[in-house]
């Protein structure tokens, strides 16, 4: 018997091994990475997918910027919508399996700190100038001495998956569902109850811990470009990390073994899933399949 398995689909599986993400390498990178995940539908697991879309929404956001001065730029939530669909018609043409695309919404909250100190970077890097005209259309954005001015938003923590319902239903009729593609767009509840979307990104991997118990998962693999979690990462002590309990993890983690810009999200990922009693698994595209039987990787269970 296979397992539900959600799959969280890192930025180097959408695009060219050196991060060129034109229509044709991010074609041939999906197409790449679906023969994987075909492979475990064909072993008979029931695969859930979702994924980041970083240098997708990059290019939208350098077409407003050259565009501006004629049209209007769109809001980054409707970059994040369009970023889902675009890449969610890839992976359907690309897998061969009966297959859907829910286009998805992340509930995160009004008074969430990280609106009040946004520190994701986003888009490409500019001079001060561009940086100011920018700054005066609302925009926050950021220097980084030795690269330029860069765009930052929040990165506010995610709450609820709101058409988790609709994805699970698609998934009880046999469907392979894409779903909170960039970690979802997203929105927040008005005082009237009406939702709408906001000027944020949500971390694709802590939306994916939020989502795999939503869909009933068993399993949820964090798939990245090396086949394990290291502890000692750039050190002559190096030493990747196997099968590891939450509790271990943890102190791991608190120790600082971890970066926050690159490993650091997927050990939170994998930890807040596992905490409720799933099982995590860290490793590259090319080892899921053996990861699941634990051959390789870095599991985390409770």
């Amino acid at each position: 018997m296979g397992e539900r398995v959600l799959i969280a689909l890192g930025g180097n599986a959408m695009t060219a091994p050196d991060g060129t993400a034109s229509p044709v390498h991010q074609r041939l990178a999906v197409e790449r990475a679906m023969r994987h995940v075909s492979a475990l539908i064909d072993a008979g697991h029931q695969v859930v997918l979702t994924h980041g879309n970083g240098p997708q929404v990059g290019n939208l956001l350098l077409k407003n910027q050259i565009a501006a001065a004629v049209v209007p730029p769109v809001p980054l939530d409707w970059c994040g919508a369009q970023t889902q669909a675009t890449i969610g018609v890839l992976v359907l043409n690309s897998l061969g399996h009966r297959s859907v695309v829910v286009v998805t919404r992340t509930l995160v909250d009004a008074a969430d700190p990280a609106f009040s100190d946004p520190v994701k970077p986003i888009g490409s890097y500019f001079g001060p100038d561009e940086a100011a005209r920018f700054e005066a259309l609302g925009e926050t954005w950021r220097e980084f001495p030795g690269k330029g001015w860069r765009r930052v938003v929040a990165s506010p923590r995610p709450l609820e998956i709101l058409d988790a319902p609709a994805a699970l239903t698609l998934m009880e009729a046999g469907y392979t569902v894409v779903v909170a593609g960039g970690g979802g767009v997203p929105v927040v509840r008005l005082p009237s109850g009406a939702l709408t979307g906001v000027e944020a990104v949500v971390d694709k991997d802590a939306t994916a811990a939020v989502l795999a118990p939503a869909v009933r998962a068993g399993v949820l693999v964090l798939a990245t470009d090396v086949p394990a979690a290291v502890i000692g990462y750039g050190t002559p002590g190096a030493r990747p990390i196997g099968r590891i309990s939450v509790a271990d993890m943890r102190a791991l983690l608190d120790a600082g073994h971890f970066g926050s810009g690159s490993m650091g999200p997927k050990v939170e990922a994998a930890l807040r899933f596992a905490e409720t009693g799933g099982r995590a698994v860290i490793t590259s595209l090319e080892n899921i399949g053996e990861a699941l039987t634990g051959g390789v990787g870095t599991v985390v269970e409770g």
